[in-house]
């Protein structure tokens, strides 16, 4: 049976329909399920693009970086263009649906693999394929996001909670594509490992259109007249166009710096005009305290993701695998997001009842170090026992550990603060800005990975030039963080949590059930949890 109290609090009308499972609105499981398998997809295609690049293409390691690096920041830029025209035009459901199509043609096409090299015509095919993931994931990415927020209040305690849940599905998904398309792509082949990542992209957007129902309205456009008079088909073909740029992109690689450089500081300046100009005091600070993390962001996922580039290649060459393909240890940091996940989960909700949680920038501060700590350690397993031995694989399961404990402090937590934090009208819009952060980021962590590649040295060489930049960014990570936490009371004033609000919108629906509940006295705390 629903939980009364669980309904009114998400707004939601009393009913089989809209009920609960686990406490949580049925629309939640949707969305997880249909990200599940999107990140099954793409974080099995990711388990290989950089063994795919230097081992089929055969581009070299720096090369390679920049090409993973470009391509990564890329699939984080896209959210920016294709939140914007779901808050404006689209809506998050339509956007979200018109990017699983789009991402269900680009992984069917990375399994044509051609005869390898790059003089082949075919690797024009392996570009557009990687483009029209980009638009596809622009699309979907932001917008899906945005969809949970908006089946809970902004001062829900559930919310945190619920974004963890969201994550454990996308964790699950990117487990189960790392190990299996890992092992078809490595041990049978690409177009095995690739094929299956398609497959997988073609169950999500079978389960988010079954769904549909149980998402109560969520996500549609707020004009549906706009769309009409052949408008919707107009922003279907302009994200088409951007298909194309980004097939020029990613070729030209440079390009995309250049994109970060200038959106990026366009991007940040219209945000923060809009808070000046057009929002009141305190949502203006709160804006102000969603850039600070953003930023902080940057850092992490700049080492985080040395995942899918360099620390593969180095797992590949330098540990000790026991003969199981490196793309399969990508699986490794989701596995503990998915056993980790639900403990968070109920941490942060146990602290939060007592009032004794950290503060969301608190928590960044944490995950930076952790970020750092997880390099530190590598190095000194790696060191410990001589460049000329295998590194044990052992280091290999701690610098995950280290860092999936890290991303759990930020990456779910950073989801509903983007939301929480921005007004119902700029949601979509802040939340491409947290992805667009990522995309900074991924293409930072392109640079650095691209530092690691020693070509024309010997063995131990190499390995010695990649621990140095690990050594490196690892002691500036401890530094950042630590400065972080000193900040964080300050950013947390910022926040004004004590006079944030519900958006009317969102609460209309539970003006009968809710009221009724209140009355009772049965109402969940609208507390919020950082």
């Amino acid at each position: 049976m629903a939980n009364t109290n669980a309904v009114a609090a998400a707004g939601l009308p009393d009913g089989d329909s809209a009920g609960t499972i686990l406490g949580h609105p049925k629309g939640l499981f949707v969305l997880f399920f249909a990200e599940m398998w999107e990140r099954f997809s793409y974080y099995g295609m990711r388990a290989l693009l950089i063994f795919y690049l230097v081992q089929h293409w055969m581009f070299s390691d720096s090369e390679a970086s920049i090409i993973y690096g470009a391509y990564t920041a890329l699939v984080y830029i896209a959210p920016v263009v294709g939140g914007y025209l779901a808050d404006r035009w689209l809506g998050q459901r339509k956007a979200v649906l018109f990017g699983a199509v789009l991402l269900t043609f680009g992984h069917f096409f990375m399994a044509f693999e051609g005869d390898g090299g790059q003089d082949g015509t075919i690797i024009y095919v392996f570009w557009l394929a990687l483009a029209l993931i980009i638009v596809g994931s622009g699309f979907l990415k932001a917008n899906i996001s945005v969809m949970v927020g908006q089946l809970y209040p902004r001062t829900d305690i559930r919310r945190d909670p619920a974004y963890t849940i969201f994550y454990m599905g996308i964790n699950v998904g990117a487990a189960l594509g790392s190990l299996l398309c890992g092992y078809l792509g490595q041990t049978y082949g690409w177009s095995y490992g690739f094929g299956a990542a398609g497959i997988g992209m073609l169950l999500g957007l079978i389960v988010f259109m079954w769904g549909k129902p149980l998402l109560l309205g969520r996500g549609e456009p707020k004009d549906p007249e706009a769309l009409k008079g052949g408008k919707e088909m107009g922003i279907y073909a302009l994200g088409l166009a951007m298909v194309a740029l980004c097939w020029l992109a990613i070729q030209y690689q440079d390009l995309v710096g250049w994109v970060l450089a200038i959106f990026g500081l366009g991007l940040v300046a219209y945000v923060l005009y809009i808070a000046v100009a057009r929002l009141s005091p305190d949502d203006r600070d709160r804006i102000f305290a969603a850039m600070f993390l953003i930023f902080v962001s940057i850092v992490f996922w700049a080492l985080f993701e040395q995942a899918g580039s360099s620390l593969n290649l180095f797992t590949d060459r330098h540990v000790d695998t026991g003969g199981v393909p490196a793309s399969m240890f990508q699986s490794i940091n989701a596995i503990y997001i998915v056993l980790l996940a639900p403990v968070f989960a109920a941490l942060w909700t146990w602290l939060a009842r007592r009032g004794w949680e950290p503060s969301t920038p608190m928590k960044f501060g944490l995950a930076v170090i952790q970020v750092g700590l997880g390099f530190l350690v590598l190095v000194w397993g790696a060191q410990s026992v001589g460049l000329g031995v295998a590194t044990p694989v052992i280091f290999i399961f701690l610098i995950y550990l280290l860092h999936t404990t890290g991303e759990l402090c930020l990456s779910p937590v950073g989801l509903s603060a983007m939301n929480r934090l921005s007004p119902a009208h700029m949601a979509s819009l802040i939340m491409g800005t947290w992805f667009f952060a990522s995309a900074t980021g991924n293409f930072a962590a392109g640079l650095i990975a691209s530092a690691t590649g020693a070509e024309g040295v010997g063995e131990e060489a190499g390995k010695q030039v990649v621990l140095d930049v690990y050594s490196t960014v690892g002691w500036y990570a401890m530094g950042i963080g630590v400065v972080v936490m000193i900040l964080a009371p300050f950013v947390k004033k910022l926040m004004h949590l004590d006079t944030l609000k519900d958006d009317e919108d969102v609460l209309e629906g539970e003006a009968g059930a809710g009221m009724e509940a209140m009355e009772a006295g049965t109402h969940p705390t609208t507390k919020p949890t950082h």
